[in-house]
């Protein structure tokens, strides 16, 4: 799912564009969510192998470093940008969704909690089985696929409204100063040296 942010001349994901990367992320997060679905219809196959470890171990990567950072990058830096944008006039409505977002953030973050420790279990069952192409004995319900389900439905909802809603708006509210700060902020949060 790729978005059409107004302003901007090319499809970058970069800081340099903190909108499209923003839009990059919903893209990589929706691969995540993919990557659980399959993953769990994997282990009812063929238990805990070495593909399911891997992919175990990319997804917690993933939601362990950048979707934090992604949440922190829209909490912290584009939704005050967006607030403050509205100076002068009525912001209830934009509170009211950036409110409702920050608290699909923390949702979001719950449902992860959950799945985590099954993932870690996944991805480390060769270590504590103490050989490589062990199968864990309950593979089959080592990830439930409901649960994996409300975990990717929930993001690609929260997703579908930031695309549609929050980052359309964005591009017509943030000046290229404030794009330029949250830019920055994105940068320093991931310890990336100035441009």
């Amino acid at each position: 799912m790729n978005i059409s942010i107004p302003g901007f001349t090319s499809p970058a994901a970069s800081t340099e564009a903190p909108l499209e990367m923003l839009a990059a992320c919903h893209i990589r997060i929706e691969r995540q969510c993919n990557t659980l679905r399959r993953l769990a219809a994997h282990l009812a196959g063929h238990g805990v192998d070495e593909p399911a470890r891997s992919a175990a171990a990319g997804v917690l990567r993933y939601f362990d470093t950048a979707a934090p950072q992604h949440h922190a990058d829209e909490e912290q830096d584009l939704f005050p940008a967006l607030l403050e944008s509205m100076a002068g006039s009525d912001p209830v409505c934009l509170k009211g969704m950036t409110q409702g977002l920050r608290d699909e953030h923390r949702e979001l973050e719950t449902a992860w909690a959950r799945l985590r420790p099954r993932l870690q279990a996944i991805a480390g069952a060769a270590h504590e089985n103490g050989n490589a192409g062990a199968t864990a004995p309950d593979a089959s319900s080592a990830l439930p696929a409901a649960d994996v389900e409300a975990f990717a439905a929930l993001y690609e909802r929260h997703i579908r409204f930031e695309e549609d809603e929050l980052l359309p708006m964005a591009a017509r509210l943030l000046s290229d100063e404030e794009l330029a700060r949250i830019g920055r902020a994105m940068r320093e949060r991931r310890g990336i040296p100035p441009v």
